[in-house]
Parts: C-alpha cells; structure tokens; sequence
C-alpha cells in the first residue's frame, strides 16, 4: 500500500505463469511435468524455494514458465476447469475453502451491497473467481452493474484494499480468512459475504503417473507461513492446499 494507489488508475494485472518440475523416477528416467498459474510475473526467489523445498520431499524439480507443456502431470488452476475434481484444493488463513466479500469502511455507511450503486469500486485482475466475477454477480443480483469507470482493478488483494484505505474507492473484493486481520484495526466491514467455493486447485493432467504423487504429498503438507517466499506465486488468500472435503472435518478453524 504505497502513493500509487493516489492515482485513479488500474494497477497491473495478475500475469499468467507456469512452473515445470523435473523428477527422476525409477531407471527409465521419465520426467513430472507441473504447471501453476502464477498470481504474479516476480517468480524469481520463489521458484527457487519451490524447487529447493520439493527437492527435499523426494521431488526433484526443473522450474520453468510454460503452462501450455505437453505433458502436464499436475496444475495449479484457478477454478474448477471443466468441473473437474482437484486433488488438492487452495484454501485460506483458516485452513477452508475461501469466502469471497465485499469490504467497506465503517465511515462509510455502507451496510449492504445494494448500497453499492454508484460507487467506485475495487476488484483483483485474473482468472481466480474471488478477485471479480463472484462478486460482481453477487452486485448483479441486486440490479447493480457498475460503470466501467468506477471499475478499479489491482494486481492483488493487498493492493485492492490498499484502494479502499486510501479512500480511492468505496469498496474492495477480498477474502474472508485473508482480510479478517484487517478489519477491526482499520475500521473496515463486511458489506457482502458469499459462500465457501472452490477457488483453486492443483489438479492431475493428463502425463500424470504414480511418481507424481510425492510431488502432492509435498505440496499438502506446505501452508503460507512455512516460506512466504514460496507462496507469492499463489493469490494471497492461499495459505495451503488440503484434499478435498477435508477442511470441512476441521471445526475448531471455524
């Protein structure tokens, strides 16, 4: 949250990425191929943390940007591509699937999304339903189809809210687990919140086999707060990756 947020410009779009891992397996020598949708284009220190930690785990990896290798074993996707199933879902701070809402200041006055019309509004470029689509559909629902002009779209959730604190814009999209630290602190509140859905996920392609089951062994057991450094290639409301359905037997992160 910096001086650029005083300009009434859209700050830069998610940038697509991929990572390629490389993993020996048995004597024929054959390779894993894993692509990820990058939330962001700085993927330096983060591809080299990502390749360090799954070398450790038994998965050793070429990281490389090429989300269209043929191959592919795994993919980190936003969505659920096709209806596919994945078998790892991304979920937030409190180890669920996310929460998609709309964040206003409590000066504000705004107790309702309806109260939205008219508003400048801020939204997170990429494919990731939560940065947009789910809440403009929710805005939709109550007749609300706001202007392109009072559209704002950040690279990211920080830099969304960044335009709501700074009183750029009325509103921000986030999600729940990610924004709840910075709510009571900064006056902020919940104006909208939608229903858990799966966000994002790691999902098998077709080149899997077998051997790439070490490389999601290692992935499940990863969460945001072990490296930072890694994670930044997720969205910033990713703080790990669980098998599907298995958040919702953890009651005490309600």
């Amino acid at each position: 949250m910096n001086s650029a947020f005083e300009s009434r410009r859209a700050l830069p779009g998610i940038l697509l990425a991929g990572l390629l891992f490389t993993t020996p397996v048995s004597a024929g020598g054959a390779r894993i191929l894993i692509g990820v949708e990058s939330a962001t284009s700085v993927t330096g220190v983060a591809r080299y943390r990502l390749t360090d930690y799954l070398r450790t785990q038994g998965c050793e990896a070429d990281v490389r940007f090429n989300t269209e290798a043929p191959g592919l074993a795994l993919a980190f996707l936003p969505g659920v591509p096709g209806g596919a199933v994945p078998i790892l879902e991304a979920v937030n701070r409190d180890g669920q699937l996310p929460v998609p809402v709309w964040v206003t200041r409590g000066t504000a006055g705004v107790r309702h999304i309806r109260e939205l019309q008219g508003r400048d509004l801020a939204t997170v470029a990429g494919k990731e339903p939560l940065g947009a689509s789910l809440p403009l559909a929710a805005l939709r629902q109550q007749g609300i189809i706001p202007e392109p002009g009072r559209l704002y779209e950040a690279g990211d959730y920080s830099s969304a809210l960044g335009l709501l604190l700074h009183n750029n814009t009325h509103a921000a999209v986030s999600e729940l687990g990610f924004v709840k630290p910075f709510l009571t602190g900064n006056n902020l509140v919940v104006s909208w919140r939608g229903e858990p859905v799966k966000a994002a996920g790691w999902f098998r392609q077709a080149g899997w086999n077998p051997a790439a089951e070490a490389c999601e062994q290692a992935l499940a057991r990863r969460q945001r707060s072990d490296d930072p450094q890694m994670f930044v290639i997720f969205p910033e409301w990713v703080f790990g990756f669980a098998l599907p359905d298995s958040q919702y037997s953890k009651d005490s992160m309600q």
